[in-house]
Formats: C-alpha cells, structure tokens, sequence
C-alpha cells in the first residue's frame, strides 16, 4: 500500500465498504444507493462545515430524458430522440456508451428515490431543452424539479445545511423555481398571485420569528435536505469539516482508501470497495481555471456562483493516482452572466442572470452600445456570444438595459419588480440610472451614439414583432422565459419609457465540465483508458457527457444524480 511517510504516524484506522467525497447531490446518491441496494457500510466525507455543497445553491432542477414523471404528464420522448439531441450538443466530445448508461439509468435514478428515499420531483413540462429546435431537442419536459419540503425534516441538522445565496432570496426567503416564481412576477397584477404572495410571506415571517429563518426548503436546498435525510435515516455517517487528503493505493494502482483529515485529526479509511470522488469540480481553482479556461478566468474578471469549497480537491485526488483531466471540451465551464451585488459588509456576491435576459423590454450591449446576441438564449450561450464580442485582450463585459416600464414589471438582475424600491440599488452603485438614452449611455461608460441606434432599431422591431437581428423570442426556450401576456412575441416590448436603468455583467459560471474521464460505470480511467480499481467519479468531478455544451436545466445535477446512482450500483455489485 502507498502511504507517505507522515500517514504512518498513529493514526486511528476506520474501514468501511465506500468512501464518499462531497456531499452534493451526486455523491450523496452514490452513498444512498450503495447502502440501500448492497447494504453497504457508506462513509461521506465533507470539507465544509455545512452539506450540500453546490446542489445546496441550485435551482434543483434535473435534466433526465424520457423520465417516468413527464411521460406521465402526456411529454412524448425516447432515448433515441435524446440521444440525437446529445450527439449534435456533444458533437466529437460524443462518448456513446456513457450517454447509453445516462439515457438508461437516469430514468431508473428517479423511479428509485421516489420508492426508496425522501427525494421527490416534479415534470417541467414547458420547461424547453436549450436548443429545441436542433435535432432531437424538445419544446419541455426533459427536466424535472426537486419538490420543496420543510426544513423540520432536518431537525436539529438544518443548522447544517449550506443556505442559498442571499442574492437570490427576498428577505431571505428563497423563491421557490416554476410556479412560485411566475405568482411573484404577477403579484401586482393578478388577485391570485397577490394572494398567494402575501401568504407566501407571512409564512415566511412567522417563521423567522419563531425559528430565526425561513422553513420552507425550495429548490436545491430541498434536494440536499432530502437526501441527506434519507442518508441519515439509512444509518450513513456525514462527516464534516472532513476534506480528503490523499488517496490510498495498492501497488498495482488500485484505491483501497483514503486520508481524511476530521475534526479530530486524521483517520486512514479503508475501504473494501473504493472511494467515490464528487468534489464538486474546479469553479473556484483559480490557477487550474487560467489554464483552462479560454477567457480571462482571473478572480476580478470571471465570477463563480459554485459553492466556494470547489476548488478541484477531487480531480487533483485523482490525478496523484494516474486519472486524466478530460481536455478539448469547447467550454470548460457552464457559463452565466454575473452582476456583483455590492454586500453591508463591503464586499460584492455573485448574482447569475438566468431568467431576466428573456423579459421583453430588456437587451444587451457591449461598450459599443451594439448588441451581440440572442439575450433570451441560455445563459452559456449568453457568455459565449458575449466572449466573442469583446475585443481580445480587454476584459468581458456587457449591460443589461431597460426601461422603467419593465424594470418595474420584471425587475432587473438584483433589482426587484415594484412595489419593492430601487434606491438601495441606486446608491449602491449596481444600477444605473438615466433620464434619457444618451445619460444613461454616459453613466454607463458606453457610446452615447450606438445605444440610441441599437435601441431606435430594437423599438421598430418590436412594433413588427419580430426581432431581426436576434430572433429574440423564435425558440421554445425564449418564449419560457418571456410574458405570454405580451403579443405577438412574449420577448419583445419598446424601450422607450424613462428613466433608463443598466446592469453590468460579466462572465461567471455555476459549475466545470472539463472533469476526470471516466467509462460508463463511473470508473475512473487512467492516461491509457483503463479503469482505475475502486476509484469512481460522479458530478463536476466527472466529465460531462455533454462535453463542454449546454443543453438544458439540470444538465449538471440530472447527469451527477444518475451517474453517482451508477456509481453506487456498481459498488455493490449490482448489474447497471
């Protein structure tokens, strides 16, 4: 066995069947699934002082082809129409027998923690693939989303669950994906939505002021809370404060365990069936993310919204015991506009723009005052058009613009719809305001010219309908994200109500994709493509199926959930 000298000190030795790094979504799935199918002794090893990782921050949504959930809501889908989808979004990045294993178990993943655990999801069936209209994409119903719960499922450990960025909540409360978010969006227009509103925060309030927070769990908040419920229930110890040091191996190569240091020292786990890495991936390995990354990945010009403990502590656990990076992807990151919204306490929080850019009344433009791009296509493609539009050599950036017709309709990045009040917006810094086109150009710091052009341009558009330099509202996706009460097109509406806010934004991203290669079972591959005994790898530490693209909501937690499912059957030994 390959020890280090300092590992042969009296360390207290634990043995176990598995060992598991991270407690996201996709390694918390491995443990679950090899306790429940093989009954085996399950470890989870977490570095930070609270669980759930990135999945914690989500939207907790799941990209699953062909789920039993949505075909049970009338979505007509097949593996092979999703396999043509993910062929033409991988292109040579395609790896056929990893997609057959997605396409086949993912379904299998949600049917069993419906019946075996305290996970529960619910179909999406507008929810549109990113790029319906390329070969074997879908209008809907391929992504599914993690039903709320309440946070006394946790009990005395919701202490220790991560909570969701403070950027997206409203006085700490997290609204809730799909259904919620659109009451909120019409609370002021329709008596339904005002009504479930303001129920929706006077619960909130009375929570606050009997427990100290809210205790409604929305989004992946409720998908770690329920997993970790279930590992809980299923007798599988949650280490935290615990990162993997080193990994454990035969000389032969093989991992039999590993270094953790805990909260009372280092323990040596040996495991009799191997180690699963699901570390999260490298958002916030600043030195991995230059050499990879194909834009200025600097800490003051690329933002992550990823959990910070990502810092590719599990991809560089493999690469010490012969595993390989997945290189050439085409984007190494899943990309996301991000605004920094300025914080009390002098620093600024990621705030990724995933539904605003489809709003009618709302564009984007570079310096030039030009726009560059569909604003309502998803926000990787958003970040590559954005990328390619700035000068190379100078930094990425763009401006959301808008009215203040829309912006108090929709609200705008932080900036929330009326009734609530834009000056704490305002005197922070975050938006910018203008009388006319020109001012607002000129606070901005872009051409005064160019705007009015871009924005004469869009306003003749609109009145036509139709977006012709962008095809802004032309795809299922647009449309999701748009107000079907505007007609004829839900993403288009004038600019021409003053004032006139922006919003910068720069290039962030919610997660990596450029992770360890691995095989169909989720086993590690070294440098020669064989698999690396009792090493798998699940989530952002394994690269994504869908090397380097983008192709729908939940194309990172719908894979990690299915691959960590493979990952623990294959550790118990069960046939995949």
């Amino acid at each position: 066995m390959t020890e280090n000298k300092s590992d042969q000190a009296d360390i207290e030795t634990i043995e176990c069947d598995l060992l598991v790094a991270g407690s996201g979504a996709a390694g918390m799935t491995a443990a679950i699934v090899a306790r429940k199918q093989g009954k085996l002794k399950v470890i989870v090893a977490e570095k930070e002082p609270v669980f759930g990782g990135t999945t914690a921050l989500s939207g907790g949504y799941l990209w699953i082809p062909n789920n039993p959930l949505s075909q049970a809501a009338g979505i007509k889908d097949s593996a092979d129409t999703a396999r043509s989808y993910i062929r033409h979004e991988a292109g040579n990045h395609f790896d056929k027998k990893r997609v057959d294993a997605f396409l086949r178990d993912g379904p299998h993943m949600v049917t069993f923690m419906h019946e075996h655990t305290a996970v529960r999801f619910e179909a999406s069936p507008a929810f549109s693939d990113y790029h319906p209209d390329a070969p074997g994409g879908l209008p809907g119903g391929r992504s599914i989303l993690t039903q709320p719960t309440d946070a006394s499922i946790l009990g005395q450990d919701l202490a220790k669950l991560r909570p969701p960025r403070p950027e997206l909540t409203l006085y700490g409360l997290a609204i809730g994906s799909g259904k919620e978010l659109w009451h909120f969006y019409r609370a002021t227009k329709r008596v339904g939505s005002f009504a479930y509103v303001a129920k929706r925060l006077a619960k909130h309030g009375l929570d606050v002021a009997l427990h100290g927070r809210g205790m409604l769990l929305t989004n992946g908040n409720a998908l770690a809370a329920r997993l970790y419920r279930t590992a809980k229930d299923s007798d599988i110890p949650v280490w935290l404060d615990s990162p993997v040091k080193r990994l454990l191996a035969r000389d032969d190569g093989s991992v039999i365990g590993a270094i953790v240091q805990t909260p009372y020292g280092l323990r040596r786990v040996l495991t009799r069936k191997g180690v699963v890495l699901a570390c999260g991936g490298f958002s916030h390995d600043f030195a991995r993310r230059q050499e990879i990354y194909t834009h200025n990945a600097s800490p003051s010009e690329h933002h992550s919204a990823a959990s910070p403990g990502n810092v590719g502590d599990g991809i560089r656990l493999g690469e010490a015991v012969g595993a390989r990076i997945a290189e050439g992807y085409p984007n190494a990151g899943a990309w996301a506009p991000t605004s920094l919204v300025p914080r009390k306490d002098g620093t600024k929080g990621p705030f990724p723009h995933f539904i605003d850019r489809g709003k009618p009344g709302v564009i984007a433009v570079t310096r030039s005052g030009q726009r560059f791009v569909n604003e309502a296509n998803s926000y990787h493609d958003f970040v590559q058009g954005m990328i390619r539009a700035c000068p190379k050599g100078e930094a990425a950036e763009a401006f959301l613009i808008a009215d203040h017709r829309t912006i108090r309709r929709y609200g705008l990045g932080h900036v929330k719809p009326a009734p609530l009040p834009l000056k704490s917006s305002l005197e922070s810094g975050y938006l910018i305001k203008g009388g006319t086109i020109a001012e607002l150009a000129r606070n901005v710091g872009i051409d005064p010219a160019g705007l009015e052009a871009t924005i004469q341009k869009w306003n003749a558009d609109v009145a036509k309908g139709e977006d012709s330099a962008f095809g802004k509202g032309s795809t299922a996706y647009n449309r999701f994200h748009g107000d079907a009460e505007v007609k004829p097109n839900p993403c288009l509406a004038p600019i021409n109500n003053g004032p006139f806010y922006g919003v910068r934004v720069v290039p962030g991203d919610i997660g990596t994709f450029a992770g360890l290669r691995t095989d169909e079972s989720s086993r590690v591959l070294d440098s020669s493509g064989e698999p690396i005994p009792g090493l798998y790898a699940a989530g952002n530490d394994m690269a994504s199926i869908l090397g380097g693209n983008y192709s729908g909501g939940g194309i990172t937690l719908g894979p990690g959930m299915t691959f960590g499912f493979i990952a623990g059957r294959h550790a118990a030994g069960v046939n995949n």
